[in-house]
């Protein structure tokens, strides 16, 4: 199946633990590190998960911060070899760390919401056992998100590599002074343009960054990429969409303590001269969502997208908050 595309397969519910457990054996639970909320519901999911025949492996840091008795760790670099699905509690800066680390043994995701938006981590904590109990019975919708393969090339100096689901950023550093790239698709030139930055954004990352410096919201089951200037400092630089089959190399041609980040979370120091070569990466991320899973609904949810101003004005704090 292609790293882009988004599957509807949407299974029978079955009636029993048994069949529960025959479908996912071994679970994985990850929670959001160092959260002074997150041993509650844990133990809960635990309870939960056990009861319905599950057994459980615990991510290591997980289980440093939220010791559970009576249940195997491993570390989330190699938990992907032992568990047949990851269940992830907190937000999605933690599922943009588990999920680049098991793309490439093709373990799913389920994510519950113990963060502020939650666009990975869907399924809101109220209602963890019931939504669970419906698609580990097989009501769920699987879907595949396409991650970028970043590569920094210096001269004299070994390559270096990351994933980023999100996005791959190029950008000026603290100092604050604009910096002057080149940008090639495909080896051939596109543009040259002094900015603050770029950014190379998949459709999972056009709802971050992304959409924060003017770019497009993308589909998730639209195979492209979004180029994204920062600040640029001419009015012709504008957003562009280009096939995920592409490849960008990003020159950083001037430009003092510039910085590449993949998903805000790996850094990466830039000197005059060095190129970032971003791809599509050979292997996708693959969530699960409830079976209702609908992403226009969730862009009016989460961001109030397609709002009229008279109807947000109408909105009650309370309401604000509690979305």
């Amino acid at each position: 199946m292609p790293a882009s595309s988004a599957t509807s397969s949407v299974t029978s519910s079955a009636t029993s633990s048994v069949t529960s457990a025959a479908r996912f054996p071994r679970i994985a639970l990850i929670g959001r590190y160092a959260s002074p909320n997150i041993a509650a519901p844990l133990a809960t999911l635990v309870d939960f998960l056990r009861a319905r025949g599950h057994a459980i492996v615990l991510e290591t840091e997980t289980a440093r911060y939220t010791p559970l008795p009576d249940h195997p760790s491993a570390d989330a670099d190699a938990i992907g070899a032992e568990v047949d699905l990851a269940v992830v509690l907190g937000g999605d800066g933690t599922m943009l760390t588990i999920a680049r680390k098991l793309a490439p043994h093709g373990v799913p995701l389920i994510g519950i919401n113990q963060g502020r938006l939650g666009f990975l981590t869907d399924i809101p904590l109220a209602r963890m056992q019931a939504t669970l109990a419906a698609m580990l019975d097989g009501g769920y919708v699987e879907e595949r998100r396409t991650l970028l393969d970043a590569t920094i090339e210096r001269a004299g100096a070994p390559r270096e590599t990351s994933l980023a689901l999100n996005d791959v950023v190029v950008n000026r550093g603290s100092r604050g002074s604009v910096i002057e790239i080149a940008v090639d698709i495909d080896a051939r030139q596109v543009f040259g343009m002094r900015a603050d930055g770029i950014i190379v954004a998949t459709p999972t990352g056009s709802t971050a960054y992304a959409l924060s410096a003017g770019g497009p919201i993308i589909d998730p089951a639209v195979p492209a990429f979004a180029l994204v200037p920062v600040a640029p400092h001419a009015l012709t630089y504008r957003p562009i969409a280009i096939a995920e089959s592409s490849v960008i190399t990003i020159t950083l041609q001037r430009g003092v303590d510039a910085a590449v980040n993949c998903d805000g979370q790996a850094y990466f120091a830039l000197d005059e001269g060095d190129k970032v070569t971003v791809r599509r990466a050979a292997h996708s991320a693959r969530f699960l969502h409830p079976q209702d899973h609908d992403y226009f609904a969730m862009l009016r949810e989460k961001l109030h997208w397609s709002e009229t101003p008279e109807r947000l004005v109408a909105r009650t704090p309370r309401d604000m908050a509690s979305d």
